[in-house]
């Protein structure tokens, strides 16, 4: 049911100004709020999930910025603020929400919608937030207890009464990006009549790395399902990418930085199963309902891949290149699971095969299974 103070909301600031994972998974709590409010939806996100916001139907605006207290490859001047504020406050506004992790504060961005001028402002906050939020939800996470980012984003939504019936991911993809994905497809001689395998082995932080030669002994494991393997990735990837698919063989073709985003959204939707460490990869695969096998390291346990068939293999990140953030480090040592051992190539293959015969929307992953 929506409250009273927030059924005359027609324009809706949404920041979420993380990576394109996370604005994924916030995509049922934006639907939530079209549902309920039929409202205009602006969402202000960063340049690394700028590329995914056109194929999110229920976004109406985007406003892209890279926010200095969340990790960026853009530096961010104090003077950007307050134009930025000043851009805001221009749309007028009739409410401002905020999408956090627990490690993140809201308040940063509390106080710029402030001096914008937007009157009703909400976000989850860990101490009390004054008037820089109208509403708030006390941060309980992680130390009463961690649940999925998607199940997080809802609950904060939910102060509004936004609820949906379909807590889905939602991307779409165009008629034509699914055309374009496949003539690059055939313009490279790939056959891709009974179907393909998506390898996606790039990541943004060396953390969530998994051994290349562990990925070619994967490749040559699943040869026998007789399917081609697409080696996914960025073009800045490719010297990764190229040195997997030669080292598998035949089967294997690199295609890394030959897909715009749409057809990339395409090509995993066309896909019999993806493999992929945990990046925003895993994310389109469940919007697009397309099973996963995730390398996971153990980074956050939120981010596991939300009403999708598969199977998560986590391993523990390196001491060296754990985060020094404090929230991070208690969830680290009290509410994740541990897994020192890297998986074994021949383990993810068996794991790749059982899925494939099953149907799909069997056996989804538990948005739990890492939490403890």
């Amino acid at each position: 049911m929506q409250k009273p103070v927030w059924n005359t909301c027609k324009k809706i600031l949404c920041i979420r100004a993380d990576n394109m994972g996370d604005l994924i998974m916030t995509t049922p709590a934006l639907k939530a709020l079209k549902e309920t409010f039929h409202c205009h939806i602006t969402v202000l996100t960063s340049t690394m999930a700028q590329s995914i916001t056109g194929y999110i139907p229920v976004i109406d605006e985007v406003i892209v910025r890279d926010l200095p207290w969340i990790k960026s490859n853009t530096a961010t001047a104090g003077t950007d603020l307050i134009e930025l504020a000043a851009l805001l406050r221009s749309y007028q506004f009739d409410a401002a929400i905020i999408f956090t992790v627990y490690s993140q504060s809201a308040l940063p961005a509390a106080l710029f919608t402030m001096m914008a001028g937007i009157p009703l402002r909400l976000a989850y906050s860990r101490e009390n937030p004054y008037d820089l939020l109208t509403h708030w939800l006390p941060d309980k996470e992680p130390y009463s207890f961690v649940q999925h980012q998607v199940k997080r984003d809802l609950a904060l939504v939910a102060v509004t009464g936004a609820f949906t019936n379909d807590d889905r991911l939602l991307l779409v993809v165009s008629v034509e990006d699914r055309q374009r994905m496949q003539n690059k497809l055939q313009q490279a001689s790939i056959d891709t009549s009974t179907g393909y395998l998506l390898f996606h082995p790039g990541v943004s932080e060396e953390k969530r790395k998994y051994p290349l030669q562990h990925w070619i002994t994967l490749g040559q494991l699943v040869h026998d399902t007789g399917l081609p393997i697409l080696l996914t990735g960025t073009t800045k990837e490719k010297e990764l990418t190229s040195a997997i698919a030669a080292g598998i063989g035949d089967n294997a073709t690199d295609v890394a930085g030959q897909f715009t985003t749409g057809e990339f959204i395409a090509l995993t939707a066309g896909a019999a199963g993806v493999v992929s460490v945990n990046t925003a990869t895993i994310h389109i695969a469940a919007a697009c309902e397309t099973p996963v096998v995730v390398l996971y390291a153990l980074t956050n346990p939120q981010h596991t891949p939300w009403k999708v068939s598969g199977q998560v293999f986590p391993y523990d990140v390196p001491e060296s290149l754990q985060s020094k953030n404090e929230v991070i480090g208690y969830v680290r040592d009290n509410r994740m699971m541990k897994q020192p051992a890297l998986p074994r190539p021949a383990v993810i293959a068996q794991a790749l095969e059982s899925l494939l015969q099953q149907e799909k929307g069997d056996a989804y992953i538990a948005p739990d299974t890492l939490i403890l």
